[in-house]
């Protein structure tokens, strides 16, 4: 009985050459003889590569901050460095939990970080004149010694130490979120670890900056791992973010614990 099923019908076995028929032995001589599917090949990672894209991220939050610096006035502070924040905690959570590190969500996480590094530096710069500088070349200092540090391997990056800096860091995020919950609901000080009346206050600065340079090593070492490896270029991308983010911690409590030894102008 005749099949139903018009690819079946008719004398379509028979047929040499055809769309059903068996090929002929040239065809399958061909078929036999193709080189078998490759992906295609994926360049791996190079130092250059993490340098051009750490230079780009890093270039887009320096330009971003001067303008912000220059360009928002003193009665938009306030809602242009809350929507900045609320926006870049966005962009960082997408590209950490979403592994969605490329040249378009590091390149705008990096130009909303700027917007708030250049606001909040310049709210110090208005108090203490000349801090922002001194922050400047302390971070680069700090970055200079960590790279030392790392390729003399003075201090190696273990398992145990990324454990030790990780908790740190998650420690001292939570101490300031206490902070600024105490000070919403309490005393203007907190709990002591703003306020520069406080010792307190600076010992916590000096640990946070300690901490950062610690997560230096560990993008350091993340990048040379990387290298060896092979990983694809685009992990170059999750390299420049994070020495972004190490950069701007350092940056920051660097400001902070200068602004405590500068008068007010």
């Amino acid at each position: 009985m005749e099949s139903r099923n018009p690819a079946f019908r008719g004398n379509a076995f028979g047929r040499q050459g055809g769309g059903y028929g068996t090929p002929p032995v040239e065809q399958l001589n061909e078929m036999y003889n193709a080189p078998s599917y490759a992906p295609p090949a994926v360049r791996p990672m190079t130092i250059d590569d993490v340098v051009v894209r750490g230079f780009l991220t890093l270039a887009t939050l320096i330009v971003t901050a001067a303008l912000s610096w220059v360009l928002v006035p003193s009665s938009l502070t306030i809602p242009v460095l809350a929507v900045a924040i609320i926006a870049q905690l966005g962009v960082w959570a997408f590209i950490t939990f979403g592994q969605k590190a490329n040249a378009a969500t590091v390149i705008t996480f990096a130009a909303l970080y700027g917007v708030m590094v250049g606001i909040v530096s310049n709210a110090y710069n208005d108090l203490y004149h000349g801090v922002v500088f001194q922050a400047v070349i302390g971070t680069a200092l700090a970055f200079g010694a960590m790279l030392a540090v790392h390729s003399l391997r003075i201090i190696r990056v273990t398992p145990k130490f990324t454990r030790f800096v990780v908790a740190a860091g998650f420690g001292l995020m939570g101490l300031m979120l206490v902070n600024l919950l105490v000070q919403v609901f309490g005393p203007d000080s907190g709990i002591g670890i703003r306020d520069p009346s406080n010792p307190m206050a600076y010992v916590f600065s000096v640990v946070a900056i300690l901490v950062g340079c610690f997560f230096l090593l560990l993008d350091f070492d993340s990048i040379e791992q990387g290298v060896k490896q092979g990983a694809p270029e685009k992990f170059a991308w999750y390299c420049a973010f994070g020495l972004v983010l190490s950069l701007v911690w350092i940056y920051l409590e660097m400001l902070r614990l200068l602004s405590y030894f500068s008068g007010r102008d």
